[in-house]
């Protein structure tokens, strides 16, 4: 990762989770999927990910997680400037590729990510539950041979697993760890993870981002004395951001305000907190368990012009019964969030 790339990361950025855009016959959609990515970099995004759960998983089974990946850097290259040796970039963009599957696909698809001047790796643990823990430490280690990696704790709710604090000191052990996104959705075992980074001698080297989509404000907000030191999340690597993304932004930078000292920051993200957590509830569909989590994207994405239309690659992911009167609900009641 060149130098300004890890600066921007370890000083802590938007990095939504890219979505994946459709047609009616469920195929991809090319120029929905370049605007999706052109609107994350003018929004103020300071990376993307794709080809994570936000992505849907199945695009391996599909034939798409190339052609999806090369969109996003073509448009970013575009855009941002940079994938180019004559180009001179704009500014630093964090270009992350999530990564999933058995080590051998794991490796094959940061090797994909790689070619297509990706900066790093984001490795899902889901979908692996024969590996024990040892397993999957030696698989981030193997794939970080190829990218940088960050570590993601994975709610239970979409397929992870429960991951011990000596789980995360062993992985920020590993030189080839850069970050970890807490994405468990749960209070204890974020701490957990926190703990486990500060206990490894390089944990300082390891920048903590959320990915808690149900508490995000907290988690910026949130000093976490670890080992005689203070730790914080610095940035959000989040679904919910791939909505209201510039709103996404200006909480971000009222959140380093707020750390800073900015109490008028602090005061402004304490009224926005609770807000954030019911929009989520709606737009991830926690009523139903979940299961309106991608669809629930699309919708804010369609109902904003973005995209067409609510499309899944399967056709029984869609909006569960009322989530679409929850999602016209929030974004009538907090104007504010978008």
């Amino acid at each position: 990762m060149d130098f300004e790339t890890a600066a921007l990361l370890r000083r802590g950025t938007v990095i939504p989770a890219h979505p994946l855009a459709l047609d009616e016959r469920r195929t991809l959609d090319e120029d929905r999927q370049r605007a999706l990515t052109r609107y994350y970099l003018e929004a103020g995004a300071g990376g993307l990910a794709v080809g994570v759960h936000t992505t849907q998983f199945e695009i391996r089974e599909h034939g798409l997680y190339r052609p999806v990946l090369e969109l996003a850097a073509e448009e970013i290259a575009a855009q941002a400037g940079l994938g180019t040796e004559d180009s001179v970039p704009l500014s630093p963009f964090v270009r992350v590729a999530g990564v999933a599957g058995p080590t051998d696909q794991a490796v094959k698809e940061a090797e994909i990510a790689r070619e297509l001047g990706y900066d790093a790796v984001l490795v899902s643990p889901g979908g692996l539950p024969h590996l024990t823990t040892d397993d999957l430490l030696d698989r981030s280690a193997a794939v970080g041979e190829v990218l940088p990696t960050i570590g993601f704790y994975l709610q239970e709710a979409v397929g992870g697993r429960y991951l011990p604090r000596s789980y995360w000191r062993r992985l920020a052990d590993q030189p080839s760890t850069v970050a970890v996104k807490a994405a468990p959705f749960d209070r204890y075992r974020t701490l957990e993870l926190v703990q486990g980074v500060a206990d490894s001698d390089r944990g300082h080297e390891v920048t903590l981002y959320t990915g808690n989509d149900d508490n995000i404000i907290s988690d910026l907000l949130t000093p976490f004395h670890v080992n005689g030191g203070v730790r914080r999340f610095v940035g959000g690597l989040l679904g919910h951001w791939a909505v209201w993304t510039r709103s996404a932004v200006q909480i971000l930078g009222d959140a380093h305000a707020a750390v800073a000292g900015d109490t008028e920051a602090r005061s402004r993200l304490e009224a926005l907190n609770a807000m954030c957590i019911d929009a989520n509830a709606a737009l991830f569909d926690v009523r139903n368990g979940f299961k309106g989590v991608i669809a629930g994207v699309h919708e804010v994405l369609r109902r904003d012009g973005v995209l067409k239309g609510i499309w899944c690659l399967d056709p029984d992911e869609t909006l569960s019964p009322g989530q679409a009167e929850e999602i016209i609900r929030v974004q009538t009641a907090y104007p504010e969030l978008h």
